[in-house]
Protein backbone atom coordinates (compact mmCIF):
# COMPACT_ATOMS: atom_id res chain seq x y z
CA UNK A 1 0.00 0.00 0.00
CA UNK A 2 1.67 3.00 -1.04
CA UNK A 3 -1.25 5.97 -0.68
CA UNK A 4 -3.47 6.94 2.24
CA UNK A 5 -6.01 9.29 3.29
CA UNK A 6 -6.83 9.95 7.20
CA UNK A 7 -9.90 10.90 8.50
CA UNK A 8 -10.35 12.36 11.76
CA UNK A 9 -14.15 12.15 13.59
CA UNK A 10 -14.52 15.82 15.54
CA UNK A 11 -17.74 15.29 16.90
CA UNK A 12 -19.87 18.09 18.50
CA UNK A 13 -22.03 18.23 21.18
CA UNK A 14 -25.24 17.82 18.83
CA UNK A 15 -23.31 14.08 17.15
CA UNK A 16 -22.68 11.44 19.02
CA UNK A 17 -19.62 9.39 18.74
CA UNK A 18 -21.43 5.92 17.65
CA UNK A 19 -23.64 8.10 15.37
CA UNK A 20 -20.62 10.09 13.73
CA UNK A 21 -18.85 6.33 12.88
CA UNK A 22 -22.34 5.21 11.70
CA UNK A 23 -22.78 7.96 9.06
CA UNK A 24 -18.60 8.22 8.07
CA UNK A 25 -18.66 4.41 6.93
CA UNK A 26 -22.23 4.24 5.45
CA UNK A 27 -20.44 6.93 2.88
CA UNK A 28 -17.11 4.77 3.03
CA UNK A 29 -19.12 1.81 1.88
CA UNK A 30 -21.15 3.54 -0.86
CA UNK A 31 -17.40 4.93 -1.95
CA UNK A 32 -16.23 1.71 -2.24
CA UNK A 33 -18.99 0.24 -3.73
CA UNK A 34 -18.77 2.59 -6.66
CA UNK A 35 -14.82 2.38 -6.88
CA UNK A 36 -15.02 -1.62 -7.49
CA UNK A 37 -12.90 -2.30 -10.63
CA UNK A 38 -13.66 -4.07 -13.48
CA UNK A 39 -13.54 -7.61 -12.10
CA UNK A 40 -16.03 -5.96 -9.53
CA UNK A 41 -12.94 -6.10 -6.69
CA UNK A 42 -12.53 -3.82 -3.75
CA UNK A 43 -8.40 -2.23 -4.21
CA UNK A 44 -9.03 -0.14 -0.85
CA UNK A 45 -8.02 -1.40 2.49
CA UNK A 46 -8.75 0.35 5.81
CA UNK A 47 -7.41 0.79 9.12
CA UNK A 48 -7.91 2.17 12.72
CA UNK A 49 -4.48 3.60 13.73
CA UNK A 50 -6.21 4.13 17.50
CA UNK A 51 -7.90 0.62 17.54
CA UNK A 52 -8.30 -1.15 21.15
CA UNK A 53 -8.94 -4.29 22.27
CA UNK A 54 -7.97 -5.80 25.30
CA UNK A 55 -10.42 -7.88 28.38
CA UNK A 56 -13.29 -7.67 26.73
CA UNK A 57 -13.18 -4.10 25.98
CA UNK A 58 -12.95 -2.75 22.29
CA UNK A 59 -12.29 1.25 21.32
CA UNK A 60 -12.35 2.29 17.71
CA UNK A 61 -10.81 5.55 18.68
CA UNK A 62 -11.33 8.47 15.98
CA UNK A 63 -9.15 8.11 13.47
CA UNK A 64 -9.16 5.78 10.33
CA UNK A 65 -7.07 5.35 7.46
CA UNK A 66 -7.92 4.33 3.71
CA UNK A 67 -5.11 2.69 1.93
CA UNK A 68 -4.80 2.11 -2.00
CA UNK A 69 -1.66 1.31 -4.05
CA UNK A 70 -2.94 2.56 -6.69
CA UNK A 71 -2.70 6.93 -6.29
CA UNK A 72 -5.73 7.68 -8.49
CA UNK A 73 -7.79 5.11 -7.00
CA UNK A 74 -7.90 7.17 -4.13
CA UNK A 75 -8.55 10.38 -5.95
CA UNK A 76 -11.47 8.85 -7.98
CA UNK A 77 -12.66 7.69 -4.58
CA UNK A 78 -13.50 11.57 -4.16
CA UNK A 79 -13.71 11.55 -0.26
CA UNK A 80 -14.35 15.79 -0.33
CA UNK A 81 -17.77 14.88 -2.56
CA UNK A 82 -18.82 11.64 -0.31
CA UNK A 83 -17.90 13.17 3.26
CA UNK A 84 -19.62 16.28 2.00
CA UNK A 85 -22.31 16.70 4.53
CA UNK A 86 -20.58 15.73 7.37
CA UNK A 87 -17.99 18.26 6.76
CA UNK A 88 -18.56 19.63 10.23
CA UNK A 89 -17.38 16.52 11.59
CA UNK A 90 -14.54 15.11 10.16
CA UNK A 91 -11.39 16.43 8.86
CA UNK A 92 -9.80 14.30 6.09
CA UNK A 93 -5.54 14.70 5.05
CA UNK A 94 -4.95 15.01 1.36
CA UNK A 95 -3.92 11.58 -0.53
CA UNK A 96 -0.26 11.05 1.44
CA UNK A 97 2.38 8.71 0.47
CA UNK A 98 2.46 5.86 3.23
CA UNK A 99 5.93 6.51 5.30
CA UNK A 100 8.50 4.31 4.55
CA UNK A 101 9.42 3.62 8.19
CA UNK A 102 6.63 2.01 9.07
CA UNK A 103 5.06 -0.22 12.93
CA UNK A 104 4.38 -3.13 11.00
CA UNK A 105 1.18 -4.30 9.67
CA UNK A 106 -2.36 -5.32 10.52
CA UNK A 107 -5.42 -7.52 9.45
CA UNK A 108 -8.87 -5.80 10.27
CA UNK A 109 -11.05 -8.26 8.95
CA UNK A 110 -15.06 -8.36 10.13
CA UNK A 111 -16.03 -10.58 13.17
CA UNK A 112 -19.76 -12.15 12.93
CA UNK A 113 -21.61 -13.63 15.62
CA UNK A 114 -21.10 -17.38 15.25
CA UNK A 115 -23.85 -18.58 17.19
CA UNK A 116 -26.36 -16.19 15.82
CA UNK A 117 -29.44 -18.11 16.81
CA UNK A 118 -31.19 -16.73 13.28
CA UNK A 119 -27.95 -16.99 11.03
CA UNK A 120 -27.64 -20.46 12.13
CA UNK A 121 -31.73 -20.94 11.15
CA UNK A 122 -31.01 -19.60 7.52
CA UNK A 123 -28.30 -22.12 6.77
CA UNK A 124 -30.00 -25.08 8.10
CA UNK A 125 -32.85 -23.91 6.05
CA UNK A 126 -30.65 -23.48 3.39
CA UNK A 127 -29.57 -26.90 3.34
CA UNK A 128 -32.86 -28.99 3.80
CA UNK A 129 -34.73 -26.76 1.76
CA UNK A 130 -36.92 -25.36 4.27
CA UNK A 131 -38.64 -21.81 5.47
CA UNK A 132 -36.97 -20.35 7.76
CA UNK A 133 -40.03 -20.41 10.36
CA UNK A 134 -39.97 -23.77 9.83
CA UNK A 135 -36.04 -24.25 10.34
CA UNK A 136 -35.86 -21.65 13.46
CA UNK A 137 -38.65 -23.26 15.71
CA UNK A 138 -38.24 -27.15 14.62
CA UNK A 139 -36.42 -29.21 17.08
CA UNK A 140 -32.96 -30.18 15.65
CA UNK A 141 -31.34 -33.59 16.55
CA UNK A 142 -27.76 -33.81 17.79
CA UNK A 143 -25.94 -34.87 15.20
CA UNK A 144 -22.42 -32.70 15.12
CA UNK A 145 -20.06 -31.10 17.21
CA UNK A 146 -19.96 -27.71 18.54
CA UNK A 147 -17.44 -24.65 18.59
CA UNK A 148 -15.90 -26.26 22.05
CA UNK A 149 -16.40 -29.82 20.16
CA UNK A 150 -18.51 -30.89 22.24
CA UNK A 151 -21.36 -32.65 21.24
CA UNK A 152 -24.93 -31.19 21.52
CA UNK A 153 -26.09 -32.98 24.65
CA UNK A 154 -29.68 -32.57 23.68
CA UNK A 155 -32.37 -31.66 21.14
CA UNK A 156 -32.73 -27.92 20.58
CA UNK A 157 -34.44 -25.31 18.49
CA UNK A 158 -32.92 -22.64 17.18
CA UNK A 159 -35.57 -20.06 18.79
CA UNK A 160 -34.24 -20.95 21.92
CA UNK A 161 -30.10 -20.85 21.35
CA UNK A 162 -28.87 -17.53 23.38
CA UNK A 163 -26.71 -15.57 20.84
CA UNK A 164 -23.01 -15.47 21.94
CA UNK A 165 -22.01 -12.05 21.75
CA UNK A 166 -18.29 -10.55 20.67
CA UNK A 167 -17.24 -7.81 22.51
CA UNK A 168 -15.12 -6.36 19.32
CA UNK A 169 -15.29 -2.77 18.39
CA UNK A 170 -18.21 -2.28 16.48
CA UNK A 171 -20.36 0.44 14.02
CA UNK A 172 -24.26 0.03 13.83
CA UNK A 173 -24.90 0.15 10.16
CA UNK A 174 -28.03 -0.13 8.23
CA UNK A 175 -28.12 -2.90 5.06
CA UNK A 176 -29.88 -0.84 2.05
CA UNK A 177 -29.87 -4.70 0.52
CA UNK A 178 -31.36 -6.23 3.39
CA UNK A 179 -33.33 -2.93 4.62
CA UNK A 180 -32.68 -3.75 8.09
CA UNK A 181 -29.51 -2.63 11.20
CA UNK A 182 -26.75 -4.70 11.99
CA UNK A 183 -23.55 -4.87 13.93
CA UNK A 184 -20.07 -3.92 11.64
CA UNK A 185 -17.66 -6.30 14.61
CA UNK A 186 -13.77 -5.63 13.51
CA UNK A 187 -11.12 -7.09 14.96
CA UNK A 188 -7.40 -6.68 15.19
CA UNK A 189 -4.48 -9.04 13.95
CA UNK A 190 -0.65 -7.76 13.79
CA UNK A 191 1.04 -8.93 10.55
CA UNK A 192 4.71 -8.92 10.47
CA UNK A 193 4.96 -8.62 6.48
CA UNK A 194 2.72 -7.55 3.79
CA UNK A 195 0.11 -9.26 2.62
CA UNK A 196 -1.33 -8.03 -0.67
CA UNK A 197 -5.12 -8.95 -1.67
CA UNK A 198 -8.78 -7.78 -1.83
CA UNK A 199 -10.94 -5.77 0.54
CA UNK A 200 -14.71 -6.07 1.10
CA UNK A 201 -16.73 -3.51 0.85
CA UNK A 202 -16.08 -2.25 3.88
CA UNK A 203 -12.29 -1.84 3.13
CA UNK A 204 -11.95 -5.01 5.37
CA UNK A 205 -10.35 -8.38 4.74
CA UNK A 206 -9.70 -11.41 6.26
CA UNK A 207 -6.18 -12.17 4.80
CA UNK A 208 -4.82 -8.94 3.52
CA UNK A 209 -2.61 -6.46 4.92
CA UNK A 210 -2.63 -2.72 5.98
CA UNK A 211 0.30 -0.61 6.96
CA UNK A 212 0.91 0.20 10.39
CA UNK A 213 2.40 3.68 11.54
Amino acid sequence: MKFYIEITLTPKNDFIFSKLWSQLFTQIHLGLVENQNNLKQFTIGISFPEYKFKNNYGFLGNKCRLFCENRSILEQFSIEQKLIRLNEYVHYSEITSVPQKLLGYAIYRREQTKTNPERLARRYAKRHNLDFEVAFNSVIKPQKLDENNNQYSRNFRYSEMEPRLINFPFIQLFSLSGKKNFTLRISKTVASNFVPGEFNSYGLSSTSTVPEF
